[in-house]
């Protein structure tokens, strides 16, 4: 199964807290209780995703974080980048390129390093803006549900 860390998914759920209040200087204590996320987590992921620049941190009485970007200026794959590192499906594409002891004779590492692009380009295309949308929309295509018969 390949899937985001806990971290990296509760990075996007601050960033999009954060993208439906631009302007907003927002502390961690006030993005746990919005979110329901553990406080300790959240001013971890607050540290990095500011220290990525992608957050601008506000010290004093009135302190907090704010979007250091607008939020379509943010896409999925800088936060995941920003918390995780680079994306990288397979060893062979790590940014340190560590050797494999069949790289030389492997078949498949091109192949890899598409499917690997493609995934970046996909979470790249998806910005914060995007992500912060409401979501719920019903679906029309649906038929209804039968009613129970009263017996």
């Amino acid at each position: 199964m390949i899937k985001l860390s806990r971290m990296a998914d509760y990075g996007v759920i601050l960033m999009v807290q954060l993208a439906r209040a631009p302007g907003d200087v927002t502390t961690a204590a006030d993005l746990s209780e919005t979110t329901a996320l553990p406080g300790p987590t959240v001013s971890k992921l607050l540290k990095q995703l500011s220290r990525a620049e992608l957050l601008e941190s506000h010290r004093g009485t009135k302190g907090g974080y704010t979007m250091a970007l607008p939020a379509e200026a943010i896409s999925v794959a800088d936060i995941v980048c920003a918390l995780e590192g680079p994306i990288a499906l397979t060893e062979c594409m790590t940014a340190d390129g560590a050797i494999c002891e069949i790289e030389a004779l492997c078949p498949t590492r091109t192949n890899w390093r598409q499917i690997n692009d493609a995934l970046f380009e996909a979470l790249d295309r998806v910005t914060l803006h995007d992500m912060a949308k409401p979501v719920f929309q019903p679906r029309l295509d649906v038929p209804a549900a039968p009613a129970e018969a009263v017996v």
